[in-house]
């Protein structure tokens, strides 16, 4: 092996032996996620879908992250967001030393998605705006193609409760899909159950904001549209009020989420576990003592002539 081949084996080697390999499955299922979900979005904003455009989307982004999942699940877990990824730690189901590389690696892939939409789209944005980059609620507006906004009437507090409980209940799907302790999902039915999950609760949590449920599908994005020509009012908007809930709140969301599940399923679980093995061990117990008393019985019997029954006469 000469110099040049042994330094490749050696890189192989750190690259395999490092969060590198991890952190790359997390850029690349990310990145396909906010890929096929931030097209599907320019399909429905471009196309004028309107009404059935919440279908659509619930649909597209339900089987975008089964497909990112199941794409990067089986070298990093698929978390594919940062919320995610730092509540699973939080519940020591992910080593902290992934996190940061996870995190960057999501975001990046976020950002690196939205450019590669918008060279696809560019035409099409163009046509449809005019080359006037707008931002909701004008008519116009095409930034809603990669990151959410909120409706008119909806308050800022409603929009951080909405992200809360939306990624909760998100988190308690993924639980429930990769517990292998009681549950046992197969590992190739769970990024469907992400998927269906996540479709069901775009449904239930659309209307208010868009349901982000991901910093990494949002602020990445968010960051290529305020390079791209939509300016600083996609930071601005809302007086500097809206970026943050994107981020904050399922950060928040997803914490709960995994302590629900701890305390109403694991908790549960153990002790229910714990009661059926004492109730085992009682029982074995019961029938050692029983089996111990009868063989004691057998031999006063046999060696104590007193207590043995005479049968015939005298």
């Amino acid at each position: 092996m000469n110099t040049l081949e042994r330094f490749f084996f050696k890189l192989l080697l750190f690259f395999v032996h490092s969060p590198a390999k991890e952190a790359c499955a997390e850029f690349f299922g990310t990145l396909v996620l906010v890929l096929l979900g931030d097209g599907i979005m320019a399909t429905v904003t471009l196309g004028h879908l309107g009404a059935h455009g919440v279908i659509v989307s619930a649909i597209g982004w339900g089987v975008s992250v089964a497909i990112a999942v199941a794409l990067a699940g089986t070298i990093s877990g698929g978390h594919v967001n940062p919320a995610v990824t730092i509540a699973l730690a939080t519940m020591r189901k992910c080593p902290w030393k992934y996190v940061v590389h996870y995190l960057v690696a999501q975001y990046l892939g976020g950002f690196i998605a939205a450019a590669f939409v918008y060279i696809v789209y560019y035409d099409a944005i163009n046509e449809f705006d005019n080359g006037q980059r707008q931002l909701p609620p004008h008519p116009n507006s095409t930034a809603q193609i990669f990151s959410t906004y909120p409706q008119d009437f909806v308050s800022i507090g409603s929009c951080f409760l909405d992200q809360v409980i939306g990624t909760a209940m998100l988190l308690i799907v993924i639980c429930t899909a990769i517990d292998q302790r009681y549950k046992k999902v197969p590992s190739h039915y769970q990024p469907t159950i992400v998927g269906l999950g996540l479709m069901a609760i775009i449904l239930a949590f659309g209307y208010n904001c868009g349901a982000p449920l991901n910093p990494a599908r949002d602020l990445g994005p968010r960051i290529f549209t305020l390079l791209a020509g939509w300016g600083t009012e996609t930071f601005s908007f809302r007086n500097h009020m809206w970026f943050w809930v994107p981020v904050l709140g399922p950060h928040v969301g997803a914490l709960l989420g995994v302590l629900f599940y701890s305390f109403f399923i694991d908790l549960t679980f153990a002790n229910y576990t714990m009661m059926s093995s004492e109730a085992e061990e009682d029982e074995k117990l019961v029938q050692s003592s029983e089996h111990e008393d009868q063989n004691i019985s057998t031999e006063v019997c046999v060696e104590d002539p007193s207590l043995q029954i005479n049968i015939g006469a005298n």
